[in-house]
């Protein structure tokens, strides 16, 4: 009987390592942020972020808008303000996400995206509170698509608090909440 437990136990702990979900670390200039990604939930999504991190399309790029009681939104302008080029967007998710119980609340981490629901490429950003206006409610129009929770900060949150913290300005009526100091995000990669 001891061998068969030992079997199980081996089995039970390679099901656990199969089902472990990526981490991303994003070095900032303000400190490490670690978020874990919900691929059964928001599997495009989350294919689509882990491919910019490895290809460093993050390395380089600043916390473009930073508003204490909403998030922080970064991955698409490098610090001249120049953008970043991006692949095609990708469709948006978050009726999978919410329907799986992601919510954007505080820590988590979701696509950003224009009016056009399925625009979401490169840019994410953070939630600082809550923000139940932004849940899926439909697939009727921009407003009631949300916006697709992918993931949620496992460390660092004092971090993303710090980061919205800074002082910010409007820069053109393009950049409004941009920090005055730029907030870099020095590296991202994948945990192993």
């Amino acid at each position: 009987m001891r061998p068969l437990v030992a079997a199980l136990l081996f089995i039970a702990a390679l099901d656990l390592g199969a089902a472990s979900k990526p981490k991303v670390k994003l070095t900032t200039s303000l400190g490490a942020i670690v978020m874990e990604l919900e691929p059964d939930v928001a599997p495009k999504t989350v294919e689509n972020f882990l491919k910019y991190v490895k290809k460093g399309q993050y390395k380089g790029t600043i916390f473009h808008r930073v508003i204490p009681g909403f998030m922080i939104q970064g991955g698409g302008y490098v610090d001249y303000l120049g953008k970043k080029r991006t692949d095609a967007s990708i469709p948006n998710e978050a009726d999978r996400s919410a329907a799986a119980g992601l919510k954007n609340k505080r820590g988590t981490v979701a696509m950003a995206r224009t009016p056009d629901p399925h625009s979401a490429a490169a840019e994410f950003f953070i939630n600082v509170v809550d923000n139940p206006a932004l849940d899926f409610k439909g697939k009727t129009n921009d407003k009631t698509w949300g916006y697709c929770v992918f993931g949620k900060v496992v460390q660092g949150m004092d971090v993303v608090d710090r980061i919205k913290a800074v002082k910010t300005s409007n820069k053109r009526s393009d950049f409004l909440n941009l920090p005055v100091k730029p907030v870099l995000i020095t590296d991202a990669v994948q945990l192993p």
